[in-house]
């Protein structure tokens, strides 16, 4: 009898310690569970988030080209030949507004920084350098120079160039980070233009000679 009760105590023990035991577990596997949500809930989020940082970023470079643009055309109008053929006080005038525009066009503070390791900083201060060079240049040869920049920018670009590549700056331009490779791109586009728009200018004033000479030599017949 008295063992009868010592196994019946023993047989609950154990099914009171499996039901701990039991409990234990599933308080763990449901902590588990809920940490891994937790987790998954997080990641979700910070994988919104880079989507919105990317978007930013890509909307403040936009806002970057905007502003060189808009320096561009003002600078670009300051120089045109339009402005070369109206009155000194209209040509004053509209001086005056540019200036106002561009005044305003810089007080846009815009700025990406691009993260850089050792290597890629190192290739864009080559690739500055070697543009800079040329640029230093443009006024003692204007057709070598612009032959030059074609050839740098060729480098950089995936379409079938016109002329020859330079293969050393290429070289150096892939080193470099991609926002960079980017940037160093637009620059040469917009020397490149700026240089055309010289060419068209001098050739204006070339072709107005001969009419200006006419003009004299009417005038002492």
């Amino acid at each position: 009898m008295a063992q009868a009760k010592i196994s019946a105590k023993a047989s609950e023990g154990a099914q009171q310690q499996q039901q701990s035991a039991g409990g234990q577990l599933r308080g763990r596997f449901y902590r588990s569970t809920s940490m891994a949500d937790r987790s998954s809930r997080l990641l979700e989020n910070l994988d919104q988030l880079e989507l919105r940082v990317e978007a930013f970023r890509d909307a403040a470079s936009a806002m970057e080209q905007e502003k060189e643009i808009l320096l561009e055309m003002i600078h670009n109008i300051q120089n045109s030949q339009d402005m070369r053929h109206i009155s000194e006080g209209e040509r004053e005038e509209l001086n005056l507004t540019a200036n106002r525009l561009m005044g305003r066009t810089l007080t846009v503070e815009v700025s990406v920084e691009t993260i850089r390791n050792a290597q890629q900083q190192e290739s864009l201060l080559h690739a500055t350098k070697m543009i800079d060079e040329i640029v230093n240049k443009l006024l003692d040869d204007l057709e070598d120079s612009k032959i030059r920049l074609m050839s740098l920018y060729g480098a950089c670009t995936s379409d079938v160039p016109a002329g020859p590549i330079d293969q050393k700056f290429q070289s150096v331009v892939i080193g470099c980070a991609i926002e960079d490779q980017k940037k160093i791109k637009r620059r040469l586009e917009t020397l490149l233009r700026n240089l055309e728009n010289s060419e068209k200018s001098i050739t204006l004033l070339e072709h107005q000679k001969p009419s200006v000479r006419q003009s004299c030599n009417s005038k002492q017949d």
